[in-house]
Protein backbone atom coordinates (compact mmCIF):
# COMPACT_ATOMS: atom_id res chain seq x y z
CA UNK A 1 0.00 0.00 0.00
CA UNK A 2 1.55 3.29 -1.08
CA UNK A 3 1.23 6.68 0.63
CA UNK A 4 -1.63 7.76 -1.66
CA UNK A 5 -3.67 4.68 -0.73
CA UNK A 6 -3.02 5.19 2.99
CA UNK A 7 -4.09 8.81 2.82
CA UNK A 8 -7.11 7.88 0.71
CA UNK A 9 -8.15 5.30 3.29
CA UNK A 10 -7.84 7.91 6.03
CA UNK A 11 -10.35 10.17 4.26
CA UNK A 12 -13.08 7.51 3.97
CA UNK A 13 -14.88 8.46 7.22
CA UNK A 14 -15.11 12.11 6.12
CA UNK A 15 -16.29 11.09 2.66
CA UNK A 16 -18.97 8.84 4.15
CA UNK A 17 -20.17 11.52 6.56
CA UNK A 18 -20.41 14.14 3.82
CA UNK A 19 -22.07 11.72 1.39
CA UNK A 20 -24.71 10.75 3.97
CA UNK A 21 -25.42 14.39 4.76
CA UNK A 22 -25.49 15.27 1.06
CA UNK A 23 -27.73 12.44 -0.14
CA UNK A 24 -29.71 11.83 3.08
CA UNK A 25 -29.84 8.18 2.08
CA UNK A 26 -27.45 5.56 3.46
CA UNK A 27 -27.49 3.35 0.36
CA UNK A 28 -26.98 6.25 -2.06
CA UNK A 29 -24.26 7.63 0.20
CA UNK A 30 -22.36 4.33 0.22
CA UNK A 31 -22.66 4.13 -3.57
CA UNK A 32 -21.43 7.72 -3.89
CA UNK A 33 -18.41 7.02 -1.67
CA UNK A 34 -17.61 3.85 -3.61
CA UNK A 35 -17.88 5.67 -6.95
CA UNK A 36 -15.73 8.50 -5.61
CA UNK A 37 -13.02 6.13 -4.38
CA UNK A 38 -13.06 4.13 -7.61
CA UNK A 39 -12.68 7.31 -9.66
CA UNK A 40 -9.92 8.60 -7.37
CA UNK A 41 -8.00 5.35 -7.80
CA UNK A 42 -8.44 5.48 -11.59
CA UNK A 43 -7.33 9.12 -11.65
CA UNK A 44 -4.55 8.82 -9.06
CA UNK A 45 -2.04 10.01 -11.67
CA UNK A 46 -3.88 13.37 -11.83
CA UNK A 47 -3.50 14.12 -8.12
CA UNK A 48 -0.49 16.26 -7.39
CA UNK A 49 1.39 15.33 -4.20
CA UNK A 50 1.61 18.30 -1.89
CA UNK A 51 -1.91 19.47 -2.71
CA UNK A 52 -4.94 18.91 -0.49
CA UNK A 53 -6.10 15.33 -1.06
CA UNK A 54 -9.31 15.90 0.89
CA UNK A 55 -10.34 18.84 -1.32
CA UNK A 56 -9.51 16.78 -4.43
CA UNK A 57 -11.65 13.86 -3.17
CA UNK A 58 -14.56 16.13 -2.23
CA UNK A 59 -14.39 17.70 -5.69
CA UNK A 60 -14.65 14.23 -7.22
CA UNK A 61 -17.56 13.42 -4.89
CA UNK A 62 -19.33 16.68 -5.69
CA UNK A 63 -19.00 16.06 -9.42
CA UNK A 64 -20.15 12.44 -9.05
CA UNK A 65 -23.21 13.61 -7.11
CA UNK A 66 -24.04 16.31 -9.66
CA UNK A 67 -23.77 13.72 -12.45
CA UNK A 68 -26.04 11.30 -10.56
CA UNK A 69 -28.65 13.98 -9.90
CA UNK A 70 -28.61 15.03 -13.55
CA UNK A 71 -28.87 11.42 -14.66
CA UNK A 72 -31.79 10.82 -12.29
CA UNK A 73 -33.56 13.94 -13.57
CA UNK A 74 -32.97 12.94 -17.18
CA UNK A 75 -34.16 9.38 -16.54
CA UNK A 76 -37.01 10.68 -14.34
CA UNK A 77 -35.85 8.43 -11.51
CA UNK A 78 -37.55 8.88 -8.16
CA UNK A 79 -35.63 8.71 -4.92
CA UNK A 80 -37.29 7.40 -1.76
CA UNK A 81 -36.38 9.85 0.99
CA UNK A 82 -38.90 8.48 3.49
CA UNK A 83 -36.68 5.57 4.52
CA UNK A 84 -33.47 7.55 4.89
CA UNK A 85 -31.34 6.68 7.88
CA UNK A 86 -30.71 9.48 10.32
CA UNK A 87 -27.57 11.33 9.37
CA UNK A 88 -26.75 13.51 12.29
CA UNK A 89 -28.36 11.76 15.27
CA UNK A 90 -25.50 10.46 17.34
CA UNK A 91 -26.20 11.85 20.78
CA UNK A 92 -27.81 9.78 23.53
CA UNK A 93 -29.30 12.81 25.30
CA UNK A 94 -32.98 13.11 24.23
CA UNK A 95 -32.78 16.90 24.09
CA UNK A 96 -29.67 16.80 21.93
CA UNK A 97 -31.28 14.14 19.73
CA UNK A 98 -34.33 16.36 19.24
CA UNK A 99 -32.12 19.33 18.39
CA UNK A 100 -30.12 17.24 15.97
CA UNK A 101 -33.31 15.96 14.33
CA UNK A 102 -34.46 19.55 14.00
CA UNK A 103 -31.11 20.54 12.49
CA UNK A 104 -31.23 17.62 10.05
CA UNK A 105 -34.76 18.58 8.99
CA UNK A 106 -33.76 22.23 8.57
CA UNK A 107 -30.68 21.27 6.53
CA UNK A 108 -32.92 19.23 4.26
CA UNK A 109 -35.10 22.27 3.59
CA UNK A 110 -32.20 24.49 2.50
CA UNK A 111 -31.52 25.08 -1.18
CA UNK A 112 -28.90 22.60 -2.42
CA UNK A 113 -26.22 25.28 -2.92
CA UNK A 114 -26.53 26.55 0.65
CA UNK A 115 -26.70 23.05 2.13
CA UNK A 116 -23.53 21.97 0.31
CA UNK A 117 -21.56 24.95 1.61
CA UNK A 118 -22.83 24.50 5.17
CA UNK A 119 -21.92 20.81 5.07
CA UNK A 120 -18.44 21.44 3.67
CA UNK A 121 -17.56 24.33 5.98
CA UNK A 122 -19.62 23.43 9.06
CA UNK A 123 -19.61 19.64 9.04
CA UNK A 124 -16.29 18.92 7.38
CA UNK A 125 -14.43 21.98 8.64
CA UNK A 126 -13.17 22.97 5.20
CA UNK A 127 -11.74 26.42 4.65
CA UNK A 128 -13.68 28.77 2.39
CA UNK A 129 -10.92 28.36 -0.20
CA UNK A 130 -11.19 24.57 -0.19
CA UNK A 131 -14.99 24.67 -0.34
CA UNK A 132 -14.75 27.08 -3.28
CA UNK A 133 -12.38 24.68 -5.05
CA UNK A 134 -14.66 21.69 -4.40
CA UNK A 135 -17.77 23.47 -5.68
CA UNK A 136 -15.88 25.36 -8.42
CA UNK A 137 -17.30 28.73 -7.41
CA UNK A 138 -15.60 31.95 -6.30
CA UNK A 139 -14.85 32.38 -2.60
CA UNK A 140 -17.31 35.28 -2.43
CA UNK A 141 -20.05 32.89 -3.54
CA UNK A 142 -19.09 30.54 -0.70
CA UNK A 143 -19.33 33.40 1.78
CA UNK A 144 -22.73 34.57 0.54
CA UNK A 145 -24.19 31.04 0.37
CA UNK A 146 -22.87 30.32 3.85
CA UNK A 147 -24.33 33.53 5.25
CA UNK A 148 -27.71 32.96 3.60
CA UNK A 149 -27.68 29.31 4.63
CA UNK A 150 -26.91 30.15 8.25
CA UNK A 151 -29.69 32.74 8.32
CA UNK A 152 -32.13 30.28 6.75
CA UNK A 153 -31.14 27.57 9.27
CA UNK A 154 -31.75 29.94 12.15
CA UNK A 155 -35.18 30.85 10.78
CA UNK A 156 -36.08 27.22 10.09
CA UNK A 157 -35.08 26.26 13.61
CA UNK A 158 -36.97 29.18 15.16
CA UNK A 159 -33.89 31.02 16.39
CA UNK A 160 -33.83 34.80 16.46
CA UNK A 161 -31.24 36.47 14.28
CA UNK A 162 -29.46 39.02 16.41
CA UNK A 163 -25.89 39.75 17.38
CA UNK A 164 -25.86 36.98 19.99
CA UNK A 165 -27.17 34.28 17.64
CA UNK A 166 -25.32 35.41 14.53
CA UNK A 167 -22.29 33.30 15.42
CA UNK A 168 -21.01 31.10 12.61
CA UNK A 169 -22.31 27.57 12.18
CA UNK A 170 -19.34 25.42 13.10
CA UNK A 171 -18.67 21.88 14.14
CA UNK A 172 -21.87 20.28 12.91
CA UNK A 173 -20.14 16.91 13.14
CA UNK A 174 -22.01 14.61 15.54
CA UNK A 175 -19.05 14.28 17.90
CA UNK A 176 -19.01 18.06 18.33
CA UNK A 177 -22.77 18.48 18.62
CA UNK A 178 -23.03 15.81 21.29
CA UNK A 179 -20.91 18.04 23.53
CA UNK A 180 -22.99 21.14 22.84
CA UNK A 181 -25.53 21.43 25.69
CA UNK A 182 -27.90 24.06 24.32
CA UNK A 183 -28.31 25.35 20.80
CA UNK A 184 -26.50 23.38 18.10
CA UNK A 185 -26.09 26.56 16.08
CA UNK A 186 -23.95 28.37 18.64
CA UNK A 187 -20.22 28.22 18.18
Amino acid sequence: MNDFHRRLEGEIPRLRRYARALTRNAVRADDLVQDTLARALRKEHLWQPGTDLRAWLFTIMHNQNVNEVRRAMRDDTTVDVENCASVLIAATDPTASRQLSELERALGELPEEQRQVILLVGLEGMSYEDAAAVLTVPIGTIRSRLSRGRDALRKLMGMEINAASAAPVRNLAPEHLADTPAAPMAA
